[in-house]
């Protein structure tokens, strides 16, 4: 948040355009493979895109783009750069499965229909197959021999069974199809990096929000992260993250979910301003209090330490509103020396 974004908004034609995209590349270092290229073109032409855009996210406070960064956005990451720790922990989850999952689910999404068409024909038919058989019958009278009333008997038990199967075979595919959905929808709202929710759980959840519901609002935001990065390399950076995560959701119990680079946006139900400040400092001593070191070498990383602002409302207010109050007050600790909680007035 201190540190002054990755300036990607400024695309222009021409020189100044292939310069730019080299100072990107640089920037981030990616080096100058006609995919990275390609990836660097999209984001400076298009800037009000949406990759332009989650870039423009990402990279704030002088964060570089990570392989898998890239791949999440539909680019295509090549191998060896940007430099990355080679045995570093999965941090998102690959574009290919979830536009696998897409089509198992659109595909899902057509054999149901089919089979549902094949079920509501076969019903007619059955049905008209009863009447008709129902017909014999009457018409054949006391005249009926026991052997043609087995008969018909029969065939509509096999009928029976026929469409229970079919209607089974549907129920199978509801249930699939359900599960299919709530996974694409479950992965949609979660950071793959820290398996937190993500920014727009996080937005949907306060949506959700009774309007006179009495709520703490707190934005995070680890300190001097740029300097971890430029030290130990992205990978070590992303362990720094997943840890100040998790120290979060242990100590917060509220709502924790990863806002964008290395922020993170809490959500506090029915708790006063002091308590949930309270909790906050408590969960900042746990982690400034840690002796983090990189795992392949031993060399110590140093203190860890993030600063917060909280604001007090109700979701009538606004979830803009809030945030910008929240996010103030993150900026006046950040002013007043870092590592420290402010409430917002």
């Amino acid at each position: 948040m201190a540190s002054k974004a990755i300036d990607i908004r400024q695309a222009t034609t021409g020189d100044r355009l292939f310069t730019q995209i080299g100072a990107f590349l640089t920037a981030h270092r990616l080096s100058p493979d006609p995919a990275h290229y390609a990836f660097a073109y999209e984001v400076l032409k298009n800037a009000g895109g949406v990759i332009a855009r989650r870039v423009a996210e990402i990279t704030d406070g002088g964060v570089r783009l990570t392989a898998q960064d890239i791949e999440q956005l539909g680019g295509r990451a090549i191998a060896g750069a940007p430099v990355t720790d080679t045995d570093s922990e999965p941090m998102v989850a690959d574009t290919a499965t979830h536009e696998a999952m897409i089509e198992r689910v659109l595909m899902q999404i057509d054999g149901f229909g089919d089979t549902m068409r094949n079920a509501h024909a076969d019903a007619n038919t059955f049905g008209r197959d009863l009447e008709r058989s129902a017909a014999q019958m009457r018409d054949a009278g006391p005249a009926a021999s026991a052997e043609e009333i087995g008969r018909l008997t029969d065939n509509m038990i096999e009928r029976v069974r026929q469409a229970e199967a079919k209607l089974d075979a549907a129920r199978r595919e509801t249930d699939e199809l359900r599960t299919a959905l709530e996974e694409a929808r479950g992965s949609a709202r979660t950071d793959p990096l820290t398996d937190l929710p993500n920014r727009r759980a996080f937005d949907e959840a306060f949506a959700a929000l009774p309007p006179s519901t009495p709520i703490v609002v707190s934005i995070c935001d680890i300190d001097h992260f740029k300097r971890v990065n430029d030290s130990f390399g992205h990978a070590v950076g992303d362990r720094v993250i997943r840890a100040v995560a998790k120290t979060l959701a242990e100590q917060c119990d509220c709502l924790v979910a990863r806002y964008g680079g290395e922020e993170f946006a809490l959500l506090f139900r029915n708790l006063s301003l002091d308590e949930a400040a309270r909790r906050l400092e408590k969960a900042r001593h746990d982690m400034s209090a840690r002796r983090l070191r990189v795992r392949e070498t031993g060399e110590a990383i140093g203190t860890i330490s993030f600063s917060a602002g909280v604001a007090e409302g109700v979701p009538s207010e606004g979830r803009a509103a809030m945030i910008g109050r929240a996010d103030a007050a993150l900026y006046r600790a950040k002013d007043q020396g870092r590592a420290r909680t402010i409430m917002a007035p």
